[in-house]
């Protein structure tokens, strides 16, 4: 290696070593905003849910109204076959069946609102036990750093060299702060992204071919007719 590349190496290595320098100087603050960040994320994660959980009672409060409005209609239907009235009991069978594919489409709507719940508000409880274990380890991070910065003022009195070593135990408690932070992140996202990945037992039922995603004004009729 001649003396150019041997110049150009040395330079490029201490632009490196006082990167890492202003980095570890800032490391505290840094992992401060990071946490003030991830709270905030939080906070929108848990309005998240509460709009979630709203859109879930109203398919819920929906249910509940579309069954009153069959029951009322299946009454009709009954009244016209007693009367023999064939077109009528048609026509409102056929509103019953549209009235029952709504009903099922609530319901399935209110399922998937509740599962999402569900899988936010776990998502949610492992994010505030991360960010609570966070700031715990934050805060004894920063009184070893007092700690250590006195011993090291002390030390620096009897032997300026012990300033070096201070800076290496600086950022090795850093390297172990972000592994931790990184590790408890990626824990998080492989858990949701395993959750998401579920389907609902309606929608294998109707992939297999089990269960019927529909009801015929037929089917409602001749229901109607084995009741009078």
């Amino acid at each position: 290696m001649n003396i150019w590349a041997k110049m150009i190496t040395a330079l490029r290595g201490g632009v490196h070593e006082a990167g890492e320098a202003v980095v570890d100087s800032q490391a505290l603050r840094i992992l401060d905003q990071e946490v003030r960040d991830a709270t905030e994320e939080l906070k929108q994660s848990r309005d998240g849910l509460a709009a979630i959980i709203a859109r879930q009672k109203l398919a819920e409060e929906k249910t509940t109204q579309l069954h009153g409005s069959i029951e009322e209609y299946e009454g009709y239907a009954v009244k016209a076959l007693n009367k023999e009235d064939q077109a009528l009991a048609m026509e409102v069978a056929e509103k019953i069946a549209g009235l029952e594919n709504q009903l099922r489409s609530e319901k399935q709507a209110a399922q998937g609102f509740g599962q999402s719940a569900s899988e936010l508000r776990r998502a949610i409880n492992t994010a505030e036990q991360n960010i609570k274990r966070l700031k715990q380890q934050i805060d004894t991070v920063k009184a070893t750093e007092n700690v250590q910065r006195a011993q090291a003022a002390v030390a620096e009195r009897h032997n300026g060299s012990n300033s070096k070593l201070r800076t290496a135990m600086d950022s090795l408690e850093r390297i172990k702060e972000k592994q931790s932070l990184k590790s408890a992140q990626m824990k998080a996202a492989a858990e949701m992204a395993e959750d998401t990945q579920q389907d609902s037992l309606q929608q294998k039922l109707e992939k297999a071919g089990i269960a019927s995603s529909s009801t015929g004004a037929a089917d409602v009729l001749e229901r109607l007719k084995k009741k009078k």
